[in-house]
């Protein structure tokens, strides 16, 4: 089993993080995205795996609710398992926060994650019309929600 370690995502990750984001994505969360979730106190988080930065994810935290609004995984290091994992520890800590669910949104067309969420647990609760930009207008977005 990897070792794997989570540390608060910082100032010096940004660059490392939006790389990967623009690696992952084709409408990818822009350096500015990230640096204004720092400075909002989301929770940030960069993921490592064998001492090797692996992932990153921003949840942000309301009342009793944790939303988490991006993750990743390098793309060389999916399949291992590794996003289940995160997801586990970045719920456990919401619910140590005092979050009594966790949401997300994903698109429809993202199979890959539709069958990662579901299998840690989280449920479709409805859809956000028009939700994201897609190279052919706007996609939906699928809501999930995971009980803690």
């Amino acid at each position: 089993m990897q070792a794997l370690a989570f540390a608060s995502m910082r100032e010096e990750d940004l660059d490392w993080v939006s790389e990967r984001e623009a690696e992952l994505h084709a409408h990818p969360w822009s350096r500015g995205n990230f640096a204004d979730s720092l400075a909002s106190g989301y929770d940030a988080w960069v993921l490592s795996c064998d001492g090797v930065s692996a992932g990153y994810a921003i949840v942000m935290n309301v009342l009793d609710e944790a939303h988490l609004l991006d993750i990743g995984i390098v793309a060389a290091l999916q399949g291992k398992g590794l996003a289940t994992r995160f997801l586990d520890w970045l719920a456990e800590g919401a619910r140590t926060r005092g979050a009594c669910d966790f949401y997300l949104e994903v698109r429809p067309s993202n199979t890959a994650a539709l069958r990662l969420y579901a299998r840690s647990g989280f449920v479709e609760i409805g859809r956000r019309r028009g939700y994201y930009p897609a190279a052919d207008g706007r996609e939906d977005a699928v809501v999930m929600r995971r009980a803690l």
